[in-house]
C-alpha cells in the first residue's frame, strides 16, 4: 500500500499517538476477564492495538470509507447479519450403532500452562468429551467458571467483525469440532475435587428441594444456550445415607429437565421424530468401596443416568504415609500396603449393587503419582516431586522419567517406574497396562473406557487413548458406539449456537 506524502506523515504521526492510548482505551471498553493469566492479558492488549492500527490504516487509505469494528465483549444491539436455525432438521448424518464408548475429560484450564488447545484433542477417537468444570452457588445456580477460556478467547480463525450475539472461547471451538465429528458428544461436567470435596458446594443444594429445582433448570439453560449434549455431575463424595438420597433426588430432577427439553425440541419445534435429541446424564463415581457401597443408592442411580464414569485411579498418592499403586487392577496379596484399593473389587461392588455393566465405564489415568526418597512400593517416602504442572503428578506424556526403569507388578496388575539414583517412584498406566484393562472390561461386560484427562496423553503410536480405542473397535472398526450428536439449538441466546456454528 502506498500513501501520498501528506497522508504518509499523517499516518506515521497518528500511529505513534494511538500506540500510547490503545491499551487504556481497551481497558475502558471491556471489563477485565476472569482468571486471565499474563499470556491472555498480553494477547488481549495486542489485539486491541492491532484493531486500532487496522482501523486507522483503512481510514487513511480510503478517507471516504469508515469501517466499523466490534469488540468481543460488546456485540451490536442490531446486528447486520443474524443466523437463523434451520426450519427442518435432516436425519442424523451417521448411522447409529451400539458399541463401546470412549470418554475423555477436558479441563478449561488446559489452555493456560499446558497450552493444550481443542485442536489437539483426539476427537476422532472419542465418542464423548466431558468439559470440566462448571460450578454452582448455594441456591443451586450453575455457572461457567472461566469466562475468558469458556466463551471469551478469540482463536485465529475467529472474526472480530461478524454480526450477531456470539460466543467464542473453548465452547465455540468445541461446537465447531462437533460439526466436523458428528459422533462426538460434548457434555458439561460440574463439580470436581476442588469445588465439591474441598469447598462442599453441592452439599447445601442437595439439602434443598428449591435449590435442586434451580440446579436442574440451570443445566437445561446451559444446554439450550451453549449447545451441550448432556451433563456430567462429579460429586466427590456423598458422605452419608441422607446425602446419597439427596444426590439421587438431584439426578432425577436433572434427568426430568433434560428429557422435558428434548421433548420440546422434538415436538413443539416441529422436528422429525427420528431427529429428537437424547440429552445425556452421567456421574463421576468413586472407586473406594466405602464411598460407593455405604452411601450411594447405586441401583437407583444406575436407572437414572446413561452411564457411570468409575474413577478407578488415585488409589495412592501424596496423602498416604507409604507409596502404592495408583490404578491397580488387583490386590497385591503378598504385600497389601501398596494396594489399599483395587479395580476388580470396586467393579464387582458396583455390579452386585445393581448398576448395569453396560452403563459402567472404566476410568484410566493419563498421569502418574510420584513418591520421592523411597526405597520401593509399600515403603515410606518424604518430600514432593515438582511434577509436570502439579506437585507430585506427572503427565503420561512425560513418563517414564529420564533414568527410571519400568516394572510390572504381577500380583497387582500395575505398572510403575523407579529410579535407583534418585529414589523416586512413579505409579502410572502404560499402553500394555491399558490394553490389559481392555481385556478386563470386556470380560466384565463394561460399557467403555474413560480417561482423566486428555491433555496428558502421548501422540502417535504411544497414545493410550488410540491404542485402547483401536482394541475396542476390533478388526472391522465397528466395536465403537456410533450415535450422532445434537447441533440444533433454536432457543439459544447466541446466534452462532443457533446456527450450529455453521459458516
Amino acid at each position: 500500500m502506498k500513501f501520498p506524502t501528506t497522508s504518509r506523515w499523517l499516518y506515521i504521526f497518528a500511529l505513534f499517538a494511538i500506540s500510547s492510548t490503545a491499551l487504556a482505551a481497551e481497558q475502558q471498553a471491556n471489563a477485565a476477564p476472569q482468571k486471565c493469566d499474563w499470556y491472555c492479558w498480553v494477547e488481549q492488549r495486542l489485539t486491541a492495538l492491532t484493531a486500532q492500527v487496522d482501523k486507522l490504516t483503512k481510514m487513511v487509505a480510503s478517507p471516504t470509507t469508515y469501517p466499523t469494528r466490534q469488540t468481543p465483549s460488546k456485540p451490536p444491539s442490531n446486528p447486520t447479519t443474524k443466523s437463523s436455525p434451520p426450519t427442518t432438521i435432516p436425519k442424523p448424518p451417521i448411522s447409529a450403532r451400539t458399541g463401546y464408548r470412549a470418554v475423555g475429560y477436558y479441563g478449561n484450564w488446559d489452555v493456560y500452562a499446558r497450552n493444550f488447545t481443542p485442536q489437539q484433542i483426539p476427537v476422532s477417537r472419542l465418542t464423548h468429551l466431558l468439559y470440566s468444570f462448571a460450578d454452582n452457588k448455594v441456591d443451586g445456580t450453575v455457572f461457567l467458571t472461566d469466562s475468558y477460556a469458556d466463551v471469551g478467547k478469540h482463536y485465529p480463525t475467529n472474526s472480530w467483525s461478524e454480526g450477531g450475539n456470539n460466543i467464542y472461547g473453548l465452547l465455540k471451538q468445541l461446537g465447531l469440532l462437533k460439526q466436523r465429528n458428528r459422533n462426538l458428544k460434548v457434555m458439561l461436567s460440574i463439580g470436581g475435587w476442588t469445588y465439591i470435596n474441598t469447598n462442599k458446594h453441592l452439599d447445601p443444594v442437595g439439602a434443598s428441594a428449591t435449590a435442586i429445582a434451580t440446579f436442574a433448570n440451570g443445566f437445561v439453560n446451559m444446554i439450550k444456550n451453549y449447545g451441550f449434549d448432556g451433563i456430567d455431575i462429579d460429586w466427590e463424595y456423598p458422605q452419608s445415607i441422607d446425602q446419597g438420597k439427596q444426590f439421587l433426588a438431584l439426578l432425577k430432577a436433572v434427568r426430568a429437565g433434560l428429557d422435558a427439553y428434548a421433548n420440546i425440541l422434538g415436538q413443539d419445534k416441529g422436528y422429525a421424530a427420528e431427529a429428537k435429541p437424547k440429552f445425556l446424564l452421567s456421574i463421576a463415581a468413586p472407586a473406594g468401596e466405602t464411598n460407593c457401597e455405604s452411601f450411594l443408592p447405586l441401583k437407583d442411580v444406575g436407572s437414572v443416568v446413561d452411564f457411570v464414569n468409575l474413577m478407578a485411579y488415585d488409589y495412592a498418592g501424596s496423602c498416604d504415609p507409604t507409596t502404592g499403586h495408583s490404578a491397580n487392577l488387583a490386590p497385591s496379596l503378598s504385600n497389601l500396603k501398596p494396594t489399599p484399593y483395587n479395580t476388580a473389587a470396586v467393579v464387582r461392588a458396583y455390579l452386585s449393587s445393581g448398576v448395569p455393566a453396560s452403563k459402567l465405564n472404566l476410568g484410566m489415568p493419563l498421569y502418574g503419582h510420584a513418591f520421592t526418597h523411597t526405597s520401593g512400593l509399600g515403603e515410606p517416602y518424604s518430600g514432593t516431586s515438582p511434577g509436570s504442572f502439579e506437585a507430585g503428578i506427572y503427565d503420561f506424556k512425560d513418563l517414564p522419567l529420564k533414568g527410571a526403569t519400568e516394572y510390572f507388578g504381577a500380583e497387582a496388575y500395575a505398572m510403575y517406574g523407579y529410579d535407583n539414583s534418585t529414589s523416586m517412584l512413579v505409579s502410572y498406566d502404560t499402553v500394555p497396562m491399558a490394553l490389559t484393562k481392555v481385556d478386563f472390561l470386556r470380560k466384565m461386560g463394561l460399557g467403555e473406557a474413560m480417561w482423566w484427562e486428555v491433555s496428558g496423553d502421548k501422540v502417535g503410536s504411544g497414545s493410550i487413548i488410540s491404542n485402547v480405542v483401536n482394541a475396542l473397535a476390533g478388526t472391522n472398526g465397528n466395536g465403537i458406539e456410533s450415535q450422532a450428536n445434537w447441533i440444533y439449538f433454536p432457543d439459544s441466546s447466541y446466534d452462532n449456537v443457533k446456527s450450529g456454528f455453521a459458516a
